[in-house]
């Protein structure tokens, strides 16, 4: 599999003005277990309701969503179309930086799948995810 760089995986993933936003940023990849992670820094854009601190859980699953993408941008050198993605909500998340830890778990023809951990900044698991991806160019 073409595994892209680091530093083409920060470009990619810095183009969309809605990553931006979130202020998304890579933090590593481990090839050898085929491992993403990404952290999102918290800011009021993100909040549930004004002045609440707490995440608001469609950010979550969006995230969740972008570090399964990017788990198989990283393997395939292209970028692929969500076919589904669920979230499992565990715990509210507060004014922290979050890490997504998206696990490669196939890597087909037509099909991608990725586990997606999340954690707050006290090591807690806040969700959990799993995405199908379309992995055929064209």
């Amino acid at each position: 599999m073409p595994k892209l760089s680091c530093e083409k995986v920060t470009s990619m993933l810095t183009e969309s003005p809605f990553h931006r936003l979130l202020g998304l940023e890579l933090v590593s990849i481990d090839e050898d277990g085929g491992v993403l992670e990404l952290k999102m820094p918290f800011n009021a854009a993100v909040e549930r309701a004004p002045g609440t601190g707490q995440y608001h859980g469609g950010v979550i699953a969006s995230f969740i969503d972008i570090a399964g993408d990017y788990a198989l941008v990283w393997a395939l050198g292209f970028g692929v179309p969500t076919i589904n993605f669920r979230t499992d909500y565990l715990r509210p998340a507060f004014k922290c930086s979050l890490l997504a830890r998206a696990t490669l778990r196939r890597v087909g023809r037509s099909v991608g799948v990725v586990d997606v951990d999340v954690f707050d900044d006290q090591d807690r698991l806040v969700a959990v995810g799993r995405g199908c991806y379309a992995t055929r160019q064209g």
